[in-house]
């Protein structure tokens, strides 16, 4: 299914948003199937009256939290660079860490590529170094 298929008038004549907090309601109930969108994609359309070009970010990190202030139209690269916590296999769960024999290894993704930033004694020291790099590196972070 393309993105592309429903209008913003349309999304504006079947749901009203509320930019404030984020919520979309129905304006008219239709017995026919209902096709599925993601919800900060619509809020998109629906205030800017055009799909987004890009992924949406949610500034704040939350992605259940779709106030138009908390999106951004942005390329994947910037998208990924405000990433806020380690993946679900993340064994110390900090962003950026990862353990190296009885320290803690900080790394960080620079164009495509893994940079070293330092073994340490804990992970929160480990972590504290990858913050630094990360604002000083990833200008699509809001951390």
């Amino acid at each position: 299914m393309s993105t592309q298929s429903i209008s913003a008038a349309r999304v504006r004549e079947l749901l009203a948003y509320d930019p404030t907090t984020g919520i979309f309601t129905w304006l008219i109930t239709s017995g026919r199937s209902r096709r599925r969108y993601r919800a900060h994609r619509l809020a998109w359309l629906h205030m800017h009256g055009e799909w987004p070009t890009n992924d949406i970010d949610h500034l704040n990190g939350n992605r259940s939290d779709n106030r138009i202030e908390n999106l951004r139209d942005v390329p994947r690269s910037v998208n990924t660079q405000n990433q806020r916590q380690g993946r679900s296999d993340n064994l110390c769960g900090f962003l950026g860490v990862s353990p190296s024999g009885k320290r803690w290894r900080a790394t960080i993704q620079l164009n495509g590529k893994k940079a070293h930033l330092g073994t340490f004694n804990t992970p929160k020291e480990a972590h504290s170094a990858y913050l630094a790099a990360k604002r000083q590196l990833h200008p699509g972070n809001t951390l």
